[in-house]
C-alpha cells in the first residue's frame, strides 16, 4: 500500500499538472484569437479580458481544497494519533 504522504504528493501533482495544461492551452487559445483579428483589434481586445481564475474562485477553490483534503486524511490522521497514546 502506498503511504499518504505519497498519494497527497501523487494528487497534488495530478492536479496541479490538469491545471497548468488547462491554463495553457487556454492562453495558446488567445494567442491564435488574436492574431487572427488582427493588430488592430488585438489591442482593444485585451484590455477587455478578464482574467481566467478571479480573485473571488481562487479564495473559494482554496476552501474546497482544504475541507476535501480534510475529509480524506482526517480519519486516517485521527487513527494514526489515537493508536499512539
Amino acid at each position: 500500500m502506498i503511504s499518504i504522504l505519497v498519494q497527497e504528493r501523487i494528487l497534488g501533482f495530478v492536479l496541479g499538472s490538469a491545471l497548468t495544461s488547462f491554463v495553457v492551452l487556454e492562453q495558446r487559445k488567445r494567442i491564435r484569437q488574436s492574431i487572427a483579428d488582427g493588430p488592430s483589434q488585438s489591442h482593444a481586445q485585451s484590455q477587455l479580458i478578464k482574467p481566467i481564475f478571479g480573485k473571488e474562485f481562487r479564495s473559494q477553490f482554496g476552501v474546497m481544497w482544504n475541507k476535501a483534503v480534510d475529509e480524506a486524511f482526517g480519519p486516517v490522521i485521527a487513527s494514526l494519533t489515537s493508536g499512539r497514546e
